[in-house]
């Protein structure tokens, strides 16, 4: 029996809970990966896998099995990593989540900028509208847009700080005039992307603090949607700023009620990655990469004196 190989079957199989999944990604016969796992089973004299017509689960065994033989195969990872960039032929793949909110704005940036620093990287990139949607522990790494996140299963490392900005296209404004008080807001069509607050919105001014309420016209789940469907004016909608930068500069997309302060407008984005204690060597890299770029942009903008996304650069060092 080659037990390295059965080893990583096993892996695939616990990490997909279906034989047929995990003969299809990888790239084998379903009886391969049958015969391989019973193999395995008869030479540790313990059952692995429970069996069923309608599903595949792991035994207790099984399951402690399955951590160690994850740890295992870290390890190989890391060194054959280590033995590539000995090599001077450092490479690899990096299975990536993000909303769509980032992927849109810096993430492409980000990508690129590890490439010419790591040539031999290849990326899958998967994009969602609502966290939700997407399960991270398919992911080596997730990158997401929040006001709160927390997950103690995973390594949460925020980044950088956006605001919202509530916008208008100038042909909605021309047709119906723009809000001149927070209040006036509940008479307008309003559109709303599922990230953002439903039923009320909040403000503060001279006065306290006072909440409008919204009635909308269009709920949508992404907010790329969102942003296009203001575009073409059919309504009013509070998006994150990043998102919206280039229209803001060009002035197809104008700001609302500048005059007040919207209560709840800060998000977070966060990369999240697995707590485990042999991270691929890969992964440490590009989570390194990625997490010193936005320190150094944090510091270049206070430099500037300027503030990026509603965060000063002091204040980001702290917050990281």
């Amino acid at each position: 029996m080659n037990q390295l190989a059965a080893i990583r079957i096993f892996a695939k199989v616990a990490e997909c809970l279906n034989f047929a999944e995990a003969a299809k990604q990888l790239g084998i016969s379903n009886s391969v990966v049958t015969r391989s796992v019973a193999v395995l089973e008869q030479h540790l004299s313990v059952r692995l896998v429970n069996r069923t017509t309608r599903r595949v689960s792991l035994t207790t065994a099984g399951q402690l099995y399955s951590e160690h033989c994850g740890e295992l195969l870290s390890h190989l990872s890391a060194m054959d990593e280590c033995m590539a960039i000995a090599a001077g032929r450092s490479g690899g793949s990096l299975r990536i989540a993000s909303s769509s909110s980032y992927a849109t704005t810096d993430l492409l940036e980000v990508l690129a900028a590890y490439r010419l620093q790591e040539p031999r990287m290849q990326f899958e990139l998967t994009v969602f509208d609502d966290m939700a949607d997407v399960t991270v522990a398919n992911f080596d790494i997730c990158f997401s847009v929040e006001r709160h996140l927390r997950d103690p299963s995973l390594v949460c490392r925020p980044l950088v700080q956006t605001q919202d900005v509530i916008v208008a296209s100038p042909a909605y404004l021309s047709r119906r005039g723009p809000p001149r008080t927070p209040l006036e807001l509940s008479s307008h069509d309003v559109l709303l992307a599922s990230d953002a607050p439903g039923r009320y919105w909040e403000f503060r001014g001279n006065h306290g603090t006072q909440r409008v309420v919204v009635r909308p016209i269009l709920n949508m789940q992404s907010p790329l949607l969102v942003k296009r469907a203001v575009q073409a004016g059919l309504g009013i909608a509070r998006l994150s700023k990043p998102l919206i930068q280039s229209e803001l500069s060009d002035g197809t997309l104008r700001p609302l009620l500048t005059h007040v302060e919207l209560c709840g407008d800060e998000r977070t984005v966060w990369i999240l990655y697995s707590g485990q204690s042999h991270m691929a060597l890969p992964l440490r890299r590009f989570v390194d990469f990625v997490i010193e770029r936005y320190r150094q942009r944090a510091t270049e903008d206070e430099n500037e004196t300027v503030v990026p996304m509603g965060l000063t650069g002091s204040a980001l060092a702290s917050f990281l």
